[in-house]
């Protein structure tokens, strides 16, 4: 069973910088992915990490996301970090981590790749 746990979020002033942690545990596909979802929006991808295998370590991130945003990995703790710097009001939203597999040489932001979600953890940013 693969189990997901975010952590990290909290209230903060724009400008900010937050991290938000996803510990894993089980037998972690390929691919780990953090998405979120705004109030009254769909959800949306952010950033990908290839996990295992000849290609660990390679990120991709949506088109529209900008420097700001950096994901990473510990392998060893088997943690997925997201680190978002000049917080927005605009990037309120819960944020979950996913774990799904890989197809092709890199991991898709599309939710529907993902088969196991965390909870998620909230992120809202005031002006």
């Amino acid at each position: 069973e693969v189990r997901l746990m975010e952590s990290g979020g909290g209230s903060v002033q724009a400008g900010d910088t937050v991290t938000l942690s996803c510990v894993a545990s089980g037998d972690i596909p390929d691919c780990m992915a953090w998405l979120r979802q705004a109030p009254g929006k769909e959800r949306e991808g952010v950033a990908t990490m290839v996990t295992n295998g000849p290609l660990r370590g390679r990120a991709t991130y949506a088109r529209h996301i900008k420097t700001r945003w950096t994901i990473s990995r510990d392998n060893v703790m088997n943690t997925l970090r997201l680190e978002i710097t000049s917080l927005k009001p605009e990037d309120t939203a819960m944020y979950y981590c996913a774990a799904g597999h890989l197809r092709g040489t890199y991991c898709r932001t599309a939710p529907d790749e993902y088969t196991y979600w965390g909870q998620g953890t909230q992120v809202t940013v005031s002006s």
